[in-house]
């Protein structure tokens, strides 16, 4: 039965074209198999081929994106000596290699020289662009059968209740912005946390299921203007949202091979996860 005790609606849409580099918000998003499309189909990669992220480069905080005509703007909002770059949607079919992400080995195309040298000279360490294509098979969480990921930790989609951030805020010296978290999908309406036990449930028509809560790690201690780090707010979440040894924020779902989401769709849960 569809859970009809509050009006929920999607608040916001974010991608994150890079992984681990600045998101942006955008008022409607294609759905793809591997969740939104653009969303973490670049990655970046050292000299062996393994993922690079904020957990241990925070300066990639400080590489923002927008969108262009024909692919993304990446600015590094500290050195406005550095041309900004433009990155194509999708790579050309110039180079392949294998890269790495977690347990993954990940068969993805380069990006062009110009990429590598840009980064390299943001990040202050040699690095390349990779991108993945429609060709890359790499299964949710490292082997779930529920769906393909891009470049994404574990899940197509991350979703987190703006209650729960509010929630989170309200024990904080200083509040935090949603950024920090990453999310893809933004609710509104439901109560702080209730997203937690979310099973199927539909926005704008289209279906998807909730796998599970998402545990969190040192990156969101990292200001997304800054690259600073404090121990917050991982030390509060820490407090009241532990299950095991891990800290538990916002929760991971699979949804639908296609589908359009807008900002201000409809959310209806038909199920509850035990």
């Amino acid at each position: 039965m569809a859970d009809t005790h509050a009006a929920l609606t999607l608040s916001d849409l974010y991608l994150y074209p890079v992984k681990s580099l600045g998101g942006f918000r955008v008022p409607e998003a294609a759905v793809e198999l591997r969740g939104l499309r653009h969303d973490r189909r670049w990655l970046l990669v050292d000299a062996r081929g393994r993922f690079l992220t904020q957990r241990t480069l925070p300066a990639m905080a400080l590489l923002h994106l927008e969108y262009a005509h024909n692919g993304f703007i990446v600015r590094h909002i500290q050195r406005p000596e550095l041309k900004p770059l433009l990155v194509p949607f999708e790579a050309e079919h110039k180079g392949t290699q294998f890269v790495t992400v977690w347990d993954d080995m990940v068969f993805a195309y380069r990006g062009l020289r110009e990429h590598d040298e840009w980064f390299s000279e943001a990040l202050g360490q040699p690095c390349r662009l990779v991108h993945m294509p429609d060709a890359a098979l790499r299964a949710a969480d490292g082997g779930d059968a529920r769906g393909l990921v891009s470049f994404a930790d574990a899940y197509p989609f991350l979703l987190i209740g703006q209650a729960s951030l509010d929630d989170l805020n309200s024990r904080l010296a200083e509040p935090v912005p949603m950024n920090r978290f990453r999310p893809n999908l933004v609710v509104h309406g439901a109560e702080a946390y209730a997203e937690d036990a979310w099973g199927s449930f539909a926005i704008g028509g289209n279906a998807f299921e909730g796998i599970r809560t998402c545990g969190r790690c040192v990156l969101i201690t990292t200001n997304q203007q800054t690259a600073e780090r404090t121990p917050e707010p991982l030390r509060t979440l820490a407090q009241y949202r532990t299950v095991g040894n891990h800290v538990m924020f916002g929760l991971n779902v699979v949804g639908p091979e296609a589908g359009l989401l807008r900002v201000g769709d409809a959310l209806e849960v038909f199920s509850r996860r035990n």
